[in-house]
């Protein structure tokens, strides 16, 4: 079977901790340990969110006022190489010695007229409090938005187009190769006035893409690990409902939050229709489970109405 596993970046980083490499590298080992669990057997590609390291870069690189600070697609770029190190690095420790890894960088393009530019909703880096926000926004220009009982930065966040990388990820499939890739969703390109291909100021929304990815790889499973075990309705009310599995046109209607759950359950639901497979949203420690049906959302086209757990 082949499988996308797509790690959320506040799963990787929780909300509220420091962020330290020793705390990502916890987070990721504990991720290994459950993709381990599946591999034998099984083809494997791992994308990953980058929304707290990107931000952790952009406040670093801000402190270092002699250069301008680098753009998101560039930092976007150096959190791919980053998570994907410790991923090769714990996940190799926990399997044979013999098996393959390779961390790809992939650009991927973005239409320069999506309306996502001129409506920023992607949150990135550490969560604040609304009066630090609001000193951060003034200060930097940024635009925030609500995160919880917090606020965070938000960025463009537009509409995966095209994977350039496709083929050499299908390539190392094919040669038994553990892919990670389209970390962050991918490095935002678009073709400039002159044709030339080039980064831009953006953070695709890792799920949607690890969706386009996993449809484009023909993959039976899209996993979607993040930092809860199911989607919820109601979240964090005394009547919240953790849903069991459910047909995409129930998932939809319920009304997700674009900053939270929503991209998740709008990449769930279109890999579903797209592929006539399933998609599984549910939490990070619960890979193995969520892989033999055990946890998690699942959401597919064969399955009529919605249950609850």
């Amino acid at each position: 079977m082949r499988i996308v596993v797509a790690l959320g970046g506040n799963a990787l980083l929780r909300r509220g901790e420091p962020m330290t490499a020793d705390n990502q590298r916890a987070n990721i080992r504990i991720a290994t340990e459950q993709i381990a669990k599946i591999y034998a057997g099984n083809e494997l590609v791992i994308a990953h969110g980058n929304g707290p390291q990107v931000g952790l870069l952009s406040l670093q690189a801000a402190a270092y006022t002699s250069v301008s600070p680098y753009p998101l697609d560039v930092l976007g770029a150096e959190t791919e190489g980053m998570i994907g190190y410790i991923i090769e690095q714990e996940l190799g420790n926990l399997l044979d010695f013999e098996v393959p890894f390779a961390t790809l960088l992939t650009q991927v393009e973005v239409d320069a007229n999506d309306p996502a530019f001129q409506n920023p909703t992607k949150p990135i880096g550490p969560v604040y409090t609304k009066v630090e926000a609001e000193k951060l926004a003034a200060e930097k220009g940024w635009a925030i938005a609500p995160d919880g009982d917090k606020f965070r930065r938000v960025v463009a966040s537009p509409r995966p187009k095209r994977i350039f990388e496709i083929r050499p990820i299908k390539w190392l499939l094919e040669k038994g190769s553990i892919v990670i890739c389209a970390g962050g969703g991918g490095i935002p390109t678009l073709y400039g006035a002159h044709g030339k291909l080039q980064g831009v100021e953006a953070v695709i929304d890792k799920d949607l893409c690890s969706a386009l990815l996993a449809e484009q790889l023909e993959s039976d499973l899209l996993v979607i690990a993040t930092d809860v075990n199911a989607a919820f309705i109601d979240f964090g009310k005394p009547t919240q409902k953790a849903i069991a599995e459910a047909h995409p046109d129930e998932m939809e209607k319920l009304g997700f939050a674009a900053g939270s759950m929503g991209p998740k359950v709008q990449a769930a639901c279109e890999f579903a229709r797209q592929t006539g497979k399933t998609a599984v949203i549910g939490s990070l420690s619960d890979i193995e489970a969520i892989v033999q049906g055990k946890a998690g959302t699942r959401i597919s086209t064969a399955t009529p109405g919605i249950s609850y757990q």
